[in-house]
């Protein structure tokens, strides 16, 4: 018995090493900050509804409902065909405006447009020591491809690249519109 029981765990090990590689993908993570000059009420007052995104420059328009209320909803056009065009829908699932901070989940969006799934997000205002803001986008999300060997275009990278690239945008642009601390 202690043969056939040595012989199992064996042949357990043996095969860990493809269940490991056949586990699929795994949760991404992204988090850009930057820093602005602006104290971060001003900054809040600019980035905290969560019913608009005008701020960031690859939103054309958008549409939503609930105000900053948990289950708050928000449709987010990224050209001017408005609904026909690419768009991201998204849900509100937490508000906290003495925090300075939201988190939502997109609820749809074609992986063409951005090729991730099951996509949370956080973005938040803090104070920057010296004066000024620092304004922090975090999210976590699966690869648009949810198989093994995914193609080039819904890979792990793709992903990142994709999010690190609006994080980044957007934050460009509440740079561009407070300047940088010490300009």
């Amino acid at each position: 018995m202690k043969r056939r029981n040595l012989l199992l765990a064996g042949a357990a090990l043996a095969l860990m090493p493809a269940a490991a590689m056949a586990h699929g993908p795994t949760r991404q993570k992204v988090t850009v900050t930057a820093d602005v000059a602006a104290e971060p009420a001003e900054v809040w007052a600019a980035i905290g509804d969560f019913q608009d995104m005008s701020w960031h420059p690859a939103v054309v328009s958008q549409t939503g409902t609930g105000g900053n209320e948990i289950d708050a909803t928000r449709e987010l056009y990224l050209s001017d065909q408005g609904a026909s065009g690419p768009k991201i829908a998204e849900v509100l699932y937490k508000y906290s405006a003495e925090k300075m901070s939201y988190s939502y989940r997109i609820t749809d969006v074609a992986v063409e447009v951005l090729p991730v799934t099951n996509y949370s997000s956080h973005l938040t205002v803090l104070p920057r020591e010296g004066g000024g803001s620092t304004v922090e986008w975090r999210g976590a999300f699966y690869r648009g491809y949810p198989n093994n060997d995914p193609p080039p275009e819904l890979n792990d990278e793709a992903a990142i690249a994709a999010v690190t690239g609006v994080y980044q945008g957007g934050l460009d642009a509440l740079v561009e519109r407070f300047g940088a601390p010490g300009s």
